[in-house]
């Protein structure tokens, strides 16, 4: 049995990650989204090993204390990771994985694990970019204003990627991301 590839995707809030890792799911088979671990409470409809392995603070000191993350990130006041088991099991029975996480943990990701393959989305301007956001009408003007800016310091960071993909037109960037996740040539 072939052992199954690690593949992160990161990307600014708004670019469109999470629809693209979708419709590749849907696309390329033997293909699974990791569960990460995390520190907040679980919320109505959540299911323990499925949509996260909910943690204790102190449990996930001791997953860190004992390199049981792959990657792990503090984002409003509760801690999210990737468990190195969950992957490896993945892997280890040919299961491909993908890895829909920040920069910061990307780059952790390429420091453990440098054998994975790293996808940034990248939207086709910033300015583009900032109308999306804006576009959603979900979030304050000041929670904009703070993806926006971390947005500048995410894409600054596309060199670091394997491959980068410009979600300017959908079905083109998930044709695109289908070719790197069936190990194409673009």
């Amino acid at each position: 049995m072939n052992k199954g590839k690690l593949f992160v995707v990161s990307g600014p809030s708004g670019v469109g990650k999470g629809t693209i890792c979708s419709k590749i799911l849907e696309r390329v088979p033997n293909l699974k989204v990791s569960v990460s671990a995390t520190t907040r409470a679980p919320r109505t409809g959540d299911v323990e090993g499925e949509t996260y392995f909910f943690k204790s603070q102190e449990h996930f000191d001791a997953m860190i204390e004992n390199e049981e993350l792959l990657e792990w990130a503090t984002y409003n006041g509760n801690r999210y990771g990737t468990p190195i088991w969950a992957v490896n099991d993945m892997l280890e029975n040919g299961i491909s994985v993908i890895l829909e996480i920040d920069t910061q943990g990307a780059l952790q990701v390429k420091e453990k694990m440098p054998e994975s393959i790293l996808i940034f989305i990248a939207p086709p301007t910033f300015d583009e970019l900032a109308a999306r956001l804006k576009g959603r009408a979900t979030e304050s003007e000041e929670e904009i204003a703070r993806r926006i800016a971390a947005a500048e310091g995410e894409m600054a960071l596309q060199s670091e990627y394997h491959h980068v993909v410009i979600n300017d037109d959908l079905d083109t960037a998930v044709d695109e991301a289908e070719k790197l996740f069936r190990g194409l040539k673009t």
